[in-house]
């Protein structure tokens, strides 16, 4: 990518950042929410389990960052409402670069909600800090992608911003009870527990946790997983763009 690409980008990330600041009320939800929910549930957890307070707290972060979906989903659907999206294309800017500016800025705001919430979690409730601070920041950059791509995918989907709301409320719901954010898996019926690593936030639990002890030959499998996923929902959302679904109709 040339300077001249590199400036093209640069002005597309800033703009969309702007417009998603212009209105933070749902960054702020989300940010807000897990909190309260962390202190509110940290007592029965600590309680009930020997790894109470990192529980109370990793549990509400992969809940709500599940439910950031809907961040990553509205900002690209706004471009269809605007009919925007072809106008973008037919600029000197090419595919890359629109996605970029596209992706950039929702991909930043997931990581300062996980950065925030985790970093209460620290210095609020109590959780012990991190052996290696390098691997939490890679754990929260991998899960952030993963939700990114499946975001974006989902919102090159859906017909209208209900149908994007419907789908990752009830999604962030299921993904994070089935992956144990309400309640660790090993406290789940038989046939939750067999299942449960085909939710998302199974593996992105496992991370965060083997992240934040500091083991990184723990997180290669989860890590591996949730690239995966970003991956093929990545993919997905990339063909949808490329194929104008901007446009009037549904591809």
């Amino acid at each position: 990518m040339n300077a001249e690409a590199l400036h093209r980008t640069g002005l597309l990330v800033r703009h969309n950042l702007v417009l998603r600041l212009r209105d933070p009320s749902q960054l702020i939800s989300y940010v807000v929410m897990p909190m309260v929910l962390m202190t509110v549930l940290k007592p029965l957890y600590v309680k009930a389990l020997s790894s109470g307070t990192v529980q109370a707290v990793t549990g509400p972060l992969v809940m709500f960052s599940v439910f950031a979906l809907a961040v990553v989903g509205h900002s690209i659907m706004v471009e269809r409402e605007w009919r925007t999206w072809d106008r973008l294309r037919v600029t000197r800017a090419c595919r890359t670069e629109l996605l970029l500016g596209k992706t950039v800025p929702a991909f930043l705001i997931l990581l300062l909600q996980q950065t925030v919430v985790l970093g209460f979690g620290c210095l609020v409730l109590g959780l012990r800090l991190p052996a290696s601070v390098g691997w939490v920041v890679l754990a929260v950059a991998i899960w952030g992608f993963t939700l990114l791509s499946v975001g974006a995918a989902l919102a090159t989907l859906a017909r209208t911003r209900g149908d994007l709301s419907v789908v990752s409320d009830l999604g962030a719901v299921a993904v994070s009870a089935l992956g144990g954010a309400l309640v660790p898996v090993s406290l789940m019926p038989a046939w939750a527990r067999h299942i449960a690593p085909a939710s998302p936030g199974y593996w992105a639990m496992s991370l965060i946790r083997a992240a934040l002890e500091g083991d990184g030959s723990a997180m290669v499998r989860p890590a591996l997983v949730c690239l995966s996923i970003g991956v093929a929902f990545g993919t997905l959302a990339a063909y949808r763009l490329a194929r104008g679904w901007g446009r009037s109709r549904l591809l």
